[in-house]
């Protein structure tokens, strides 16, 4: 029997999955598998990864949404301190969810993992004080290689928790803030996306 239990097409959405480990704890504490080739192969997925990444985050941060241009990545990704609100949003030409987005809360404490094929764009909310992100990816990083929608797009139209503001009609985080006050913080790059209409033609 697999260690971890894998909800596919989540949202709707051919691909997306939502995966979650059997935990096996006691008073000294846990321990989980967090990756099995096997188990993804018994639930038809089939992709080899070749590179880790790890990313530190402090509250109100949002990052993305990001894609690759011309070497696309399938993404595996998880929080394993603090928490995040994840998003993908699909891109994949002819696809009958063209532009739909599913997002989901990735943890310390619920311990999902969210796996984003090759074609989709994405991005993610830190709601935590601070949160490490950490993600596998089946193909190698490419320099100069990232494109980006905004993350407030209406035409995509994700709906992040806690956070407030008026779209003023471009990528700015100017205004925005989460429940508590924390304002959005953004690199100056995804400040800068146009949003899906604007940035292709079909």
């Amino acid at each position: 029997m697999g260690q971890i239990k894998v909800e596919k097409n989540v949202g709707g959405i051919e691909g997306l999955c939502v995966m979650e480990p059997a935990v096996h704890g006691d008073s000294r504490g846990y321990f989980m598998e967090t990756y099995s080739q096997r188990d993804m192969e018994e639930n038809g997925i089939h992709i080899t990864f070749v590179q880790d990444n790890q990313s530190m985050s402090t509250k109100g941060v949002l990052r993305g949404l990001h894609f690759q241009k011309h070497y696309p990545q399938t993404k595996l990704v998880r929080a394993i301190s603090g928490c995040v609100f994840d998003v993908a949003v699909d891109l994949r030409t002819g696809s009958p969810t063209y532009g739909k987005w599913y997002g989901v809360e990735l943890s310390a404490e619920n311990k999902k993992q969210f796996l984003v094929p090759r074609g989709f764009a994405h991005g993610f909310l830190v709601l935590s004080d601070t949160a490490e992100f950490c993600y596998k990816c089946d193909d190698f990083y490419h320099p100069n290689d990232e494109g980006g929608l905004r993350w407030n797009d209406p035409e995509i139209g994700i709906v992040w928790p806690q956070l407030t503001g008026e779209n003023r009609g471009s990528a700015s985080a100017e205004g925005y803030t989460l429940a508590d006050g924390t304002p959005l913080n953004l690199s100056e790059k995804d400040q800068k996306w146009a949003g899906i209409r604007d940035t292709f033609s079909f």
